[in-house]
């Protein structure tokens, strides 16, 4: 009676918060044992848990003091440091790498839709936009930023086009190949000279090195199509054996400025172009910025009326 008593004391005591099952297995042990004890006279044993927690002052040191470290242990610690540091550095520059590739692609894509959607827009209201008052159709003064042309180059496919924008600081080419402000429009004589990156924004100029002596790259304006071919011999693939003088591929310095200029590679601002050309520049190699890769290429015929060629120049359409 009295032992039934003392188990339903303790399932009731409202100042007990272990769990359920802990209080009824301490209210039935206490009295069992106890009785057990009193009854053979044999002293009760300590309690298995209780001994446990005896033991946690040993562990943790404070009953017994601890072995001091030695100096391998120290260098052991040190070296898992530095390789944890060094993983999570090589993780920051992964993530870096990856944003870079293809993360900007994504974004400069996204970009090139919104422009082309705005340009086209832009010609269908207005098909004089941007000024065809300079000779060849070219164009008048453009904001920095703003796109007026589209690029093209069948050798990369018949889904390659760009938009063209104004200016060549790092805003403009993250949206797109951006145009010399200095240099010529397109169809005029000089050198219409565009800048593009190589690798991530958009990849625009990734694969320049694939072009060849004779190939095309078209120039689309708001009522004009251009055609520029690149300098070199289409026989021998020799890009140096252009009767002009002028190399249709080379690569230098980023210094050598003198690629842009009206005439390529002639610094002489007295001498006048006889000839409308076309220059692209990109980093060199890929994934650095250490030389530039440069193609000159040169106008071929006059410019063709979009009104009359409503499907592209023949070095589009094949014809």
């Amino acid at each position: 009676m009295h032992g039934d008593g003392t188990r339903e004391a303790a399932r009731e005591s409202p100042d007990s918060d272990q769990p359920i099952t802990d209080q009824v297995s301490d209210a039935d042990e206490g009295p069992v044992a106890a009785r057990s004890g009193s009854r053979h006279g044999v002293p009760k044993a300590p309690r298995r848990r209780d001994a446990r927690r005896s033991g946690e002052g040993l562990r943790d040191g404070s009953a017994a003091g601890k072995k001091p470290r030695s100096r391998a242990d120290l260098v052991r610690t040190g070296v898992r440091g530095l390789g944890q540091t060094l993983i999570t550095f090589g993780l920051v520059v992964l993530l870096f790498v990856v944003y870079e590739l293809f993360v900007t692609d994504l974004f400069t894509n996204q970009r090139q839709e919104e422009l082309t959607q705005e340009l086209r827009q832009n010609w269908g209201d207005d098909p004089t936009v941007n000024g065809p008052d300079l000779p060849g159709g070219g164009l008048s003064s453009i904001p920095l930023g703003e796109g007026f042309a589209f690029i093209r180059i069948p050798a990369f496919g018949v889904d390659y086009v760009k938009v063209v924008i104004e200016g060549t600081d790092p805003d403009e080419l993250e949206q797109g190949p951006g145009h010399y402000v200095d240099s010529a429009m397109p169809g005029d004589l000089g050198n219409f000279s565009l800048a593009g990156h190589r690798v991530g924004k958009g990849s625009p100029f990734l694969d320049l090195d694939r072009l060849q002596p004779g190939d095309a790259v078209v120039i689309e304006t708001s009522d004009m199509w251009f055609t520029y071919v690149v300098l070199g011999d289409p026989t021998t693939g020799n890009f140096d054996a252009d009767p002009s003088g002028i190399p249709g591929l080379e690569i230098v310095s980023p210094q050598d400025v003198d690629v842009v200029f009206p005439i390529p590679g002639v610094d002489d601002s007295s001498v006048e172009p006889t000839a409308a050309y076309l220059t692209l520049t990109t980093c060199h190699p890929k994934f650095s910025a250490e030389q530039r890769l440069i193609i000159h290429a040169i106008l071929n015929g006059p410019g063709l009326p979009r009104a009359d060629y409503p499907d592209g120049p023949p070095a589009l359409t094949g014809g």
